[in-house]
């Protein structure tokens, strides 16, 4: 700074020097951390799959198992009901979701319990529960797994052309009520809501696969609650399964 700014000028205290630097460093390594934590969940998710998303701390402070929704089997349902345990549950992006003629559930009924405000966003993004019309109950591992799946075709298909797959396609593959909850992803992704409906929808889009991604929350057995970061990193480290912060999801992908 100029002398005659504000006062005489001084020169920096060497001791200084060390802690700025060490400083500067961590802040490298966080990135450098991140990154790769981005690079190895794309990767998983190109492979077909499971990548632990935390969200944020501020907002549900979650961790969920997430899918690509084509890539999941009866495995693949068996792992998220017991290694998560929490709702099952398949994203769309927005443009498919109007395709299939999905609305959000909150706005297709009529009742006087209907309250979308949850406490950590705007509204939630749940459509119908539905299951595959070629299930039985619909509930079980392989069933879930079918529903699952061909909602990942169809939604394949209806990105490809839009105007051609109509909510009658949807129907004459789907039945409402079902066991697998459809998600409605925000209008502009990440931009808009950065709930692990539109991360995962995220993921998806930057493997191109298509725009299905499922989630499913992770609890902890000993509390109910929502398994803590921690617990969830260490889980995913033991399983060789990615484990990505949604913040660092936002930076590299929206």
């Amino acid at each position: 700074m100029r002398a005659d700014a504000e006062g005489p000028e001084t020169d920096p205290d060497p001791a200084d020097a060390p802690a700025a630097a060490a400083a500067g460093d961590a802040d490298v390594d966080a990135d450098a951390d991140a990154t790769a934590s981005v690079d190895r969940a794309l990767a998983a998710f190109r492979a077909g799959d499971p990548v632990c998303v935390h969200d944020f701390a501020d907002r549900e402070g979650e961790t969920d198992i997430v899918y690509p929704a084509g890539a999941v089997d009866a495995a693949a349902v068996a792992h998220m009901r017991n290694d998560a345990g929490g709702l099952i549950c398949v994203a769309v992006d927005d443009a498919v979701a109007d395709a299939f003629g999905l609305p959000f559930l909150a706005d297709a009924l009529d009742h006087p319990a209907v309250n979308d405000d949850p406490a950590y966003d705007d509204r939630s993004s749940f459509s119908l529960p539905v299951n595959h019309r070629e299930t039985f109950t619909g509930i079980t591992d392989a069933d879930r797994a079918l529903t699952i799946t061909e909602v990942a075709n169809a939604a394949a298909a209806a990105a490809a052309d839009p105007r051609e797959y109509t909510p009658e396609d949807f129907a004459a593959s789907f039945r409402a009520p079902g066991h697998v909850h459809v998600l409605r992803g925000a209008v502009d992704g990440l931009a808009a809501r950065v709930g692990h409906t539109e991360l995962g929808l995220a993921l998806a889009a930057a493997v191109d696969a298509p725009p299905a991604a499922v989630v499913c929350e992770m609890l902890d057995d000993e509390t109910g609650d929502a398994l803590a970061p921690e617990d969830a990193a260490a889980y995913a480290e033991r399983r060789g399964i990615p484990y990505v912060e949604g913040a660092a999801l936002v930076e590299a992908l929206r």
